[in-house]
């Protein structure tokens, strides 16, 4: 295993990496036999089998498949879940619900699906699009616009009441208390919860403490409910880097990173006095190298030692995931410690993307296929379960190919633990819960619904795709070998790792116009190639301004400080005197008529040139 430094060093290489290269390398990595991907991919079909069969889907399941994204009343109802929770009035509430449902043809959907709970919200739909979309004319017109204005409170209840719904399908309780008792039934089950405190990054001091005052409250409501000194056997926390900083950037790292581990190690030191895990949830790419440094800087700790409750969440998605497995295997051994690994496919795609885009990159941090990210989430699995000497990895999936992947590649069921969201792929879990006697943990948000906005709109775009496992486990259309059907295979004869669909960063306006290119100053690379670039500028008697007049004497003299780092003096200046700035206006009186004869096109050029 290379040294700390050196992983770094090709975490940092793999930033904005060849897909083709990355996803050839995860595919050898993960060292499976013909035989063995085939009895994989028989194996995850029977479970599919197995779950249709099982019992009804959760309600989530059943409404994405019924509402996926690839529907325009898809898109108008996560729009309006999107959007509604943030409108502060009712009128512009009502205008929001007539633009998202008086359009869509609600009646496609209808008897559509097996639950009463969906087909029930589309007849409401029908009927509220309905209502809304009548249109106006003479006295019948009128009647309709009374129906219409009189209706309008009885439909926002109604829609706000789905919207609600639908946030208590993904948050188990609006406090831990009320969390702990709502998941009672699955806990008697033998599941165990990681719960996660909604709400997003700080954007203040204030929001920085009130996220940290209720992580360190939630961990002290959880300490009565231990089963015993075995982290695996009981309830845990997830906790945001983002939540407990309002400058968690590279910047300000210097400023940052001391309070940052100060209050994470305290967090960390409660979590282990209530024997349980705390996992360090992962957030946007061009945060982890400095995510890197917090999670070094507070598990080198000595009050750490014998504590085997450290986690960190990994995103398969990313190309740097496999390097960063090793790094954290690295540091578990130079600092003796035993941390778990939570692997996930990935929760922000979409917004890497568009930041990709933006600032002009040379390509993207994440893959641009699903086929490529489920590679490289069975490569890590693999990774990880050849690492459990250090490492307790934490399987975070609803994908019943990943499933029988990782059961055919671990040797021991104890070695590891499944999760799962809560409200979402519950029959698959308990399924091979029943059969293989695997452990698993829900991940389980917990706040009031007014906090749910982003949880859930990342939610929806994870699994109302068609591509989507979620989507596809309830689409009896689908059949169980398509859903699932090996990875490998697809990448094999997929042609360029690279979607064809998603253009280079540098390509997004097609042949017209190339975008132009940016720099990420996040990425400690790009940062180091500009300071080697200004290296041969730097210096305080690199640079001194005067006046061009040759007028005798100069005024005052200073020094000239970056604004960034006023300790760094780039240069000096030497003001104009008195004498010097008549002598100026002197000269540029002179030369006006001479100038003002040059040809236009001649004067541009001089001024290119200066």
């Amino acid at each position: 295993m290379p040294a700390l430094d050196a992983i770094r060093q090709q975490i940092r290489a793999n930033y904005l990496p060849d897909e083709d290269e990355a996803v050839k390398r995860l595919a050898d990595a993960t060292a499976l036999s013909g035989k063995d991907r085939k009895a994989i991919s028989a194996r995850a079909a029977d479970l599919v089998r197995a779950v249709r069969g099982s019992s009804d889907p959760r309600l989530m399941e059943v409404f994405l498949s019924a509402y996926g994204l690839s529907t325009k009343e898809g898109v108008a109802l996560m729009c309006l879940a999107e959007a509604l929770l943030r409108v502060p009035d009712t009128e512009t509430m009502d205008d929001l619900i007539a633009d998202k449902i008086a359009p869509h043809d609600w009646s496609a959907h209808s008897g559509g699906s097996s639950s009463i709970f969906v087909n029930a919200s589309t007849w409401a739909l029908m009927l509220t699009g309905r209502v809304l979309d009548e249109g106006e004319g003479g006295i019948e017109g009128t009647l309709r616009s009374m129906v219409r204005r009189l209706g309008e409170p009885v439909i926002r209840k109604a829609v706000a009441a789905a919207m609600r719904e639908m946030g208590e399908q993904f948050v188990l309780g609006r406090t831990i208390t009320e969390a702990v008792k709502r998941g009672r039934p699955m806990t008697q089950k033998g599941y165990l919860y990681s719960f996660d405190m909604l709400g997003e990054a700080a954007r203040t001091e204030a929001d920085a403490l009130r996220y940290h005052k209720a992580y360190a409250d939630a961990i002290s409501s959880l300490d009565s409910g231990s089963n015993g000194p075995d982290i695996r056997q009981n309830h845990g926390i997830s906790v945001k880097l983002s939540a407990l900083h309002p400058r968690y950037e590279v910047a300000q790292k210097e400023e940052m990173l001391p309070v940052m581990a100060d209050r994470l190690l305290s967090l960390a030191l409660a979590a282990r006095h209530s024997r349980m895990g705390l996992n360090i949830d992962a957030e946007e790419a061009d945060r982890l190298d400095l995510s890197l440094d917090v999670i070094e800087r507070v598990l080198a700790e000595p009050e750490l030692a014998g504590w085997n409750g450290f986690g960190v969440v990994v995103q398969a998605y990313g190309p740097r995931a496999a390097f960063a497995i090793d790094w954290l295997y690295a540091l578990a051994r130079k600092y003796d410690r035993n941390i778990m690994v939570r692997l996930v496919k990935g929760a922000y795609w979409d917004t890497e993307i568009k930041r990709a885009q933006t600032l002009g990159l040379s390509g993207y941090p994440v893959f641009t296929r699903k086929t490529n990210t489920d590679v490289s989430y069975m490569a890590c699995a693999k990774k990880l379960l050849s690492m459990t000497d250090r490492i307790y990895p934490q399987f975070a999936t609803h994908n019943a190919h990943t499933v029988a992947a990782i059961l055919a590649m671990a040797d021991n069921r104890d070695s590891f633990e499944f999760q799962r969201l809560h409200g979402m792929g519950e029959a698959l879990h308990e399924t091979v819960r029943r059969s293989e006697g695997t452990r698993c943990r829900i991940y389980a948000p917990v706040g009031a619904h007014s906090d749910l906005l982003a949880y859930l709109v990342r939610r929806l775009l994870e699994n109302g795709a068609n591509s989507s496992f979620v989507h596809q486990l309830t689409d009896e259309d689908v059949e169980p070998e398509d859903i699932a059907r090996d990875p490998l295979e697809t990448v094999e004869n997929q042609g360029p790792a690279a979607n064809p669909a998603i253009a280079r960063p540098s390509q997004i306006f097609g042949a017209g116009r190339r975008n132009s290119k940016g720099f990420d100053i996040t990425d400690t690379v790009t940062l180091a190639a500009i300071d080697t670039a200004r290296a041969a500028f730097a210096g305080p008697d690199r640079w001194h301004a005067k006046p061009i007049t040759r007028a005798a004497g100069y005024g005052k003299q200073r020094p000239i400080v970056n604004p960034s780092k006023p300790s760094e003096v780039v240069g000096t200046v030497s003001e104009a005197a008195a004498k010097q700035v008549a002598t100026a206006v002197r000269f540029a009186v002179e030369a006006q008529p001479a100038w003002a004869k040059r040809p236009v096109a001649e004067r541009a050029a001089i001024l290119n040139r200066a």
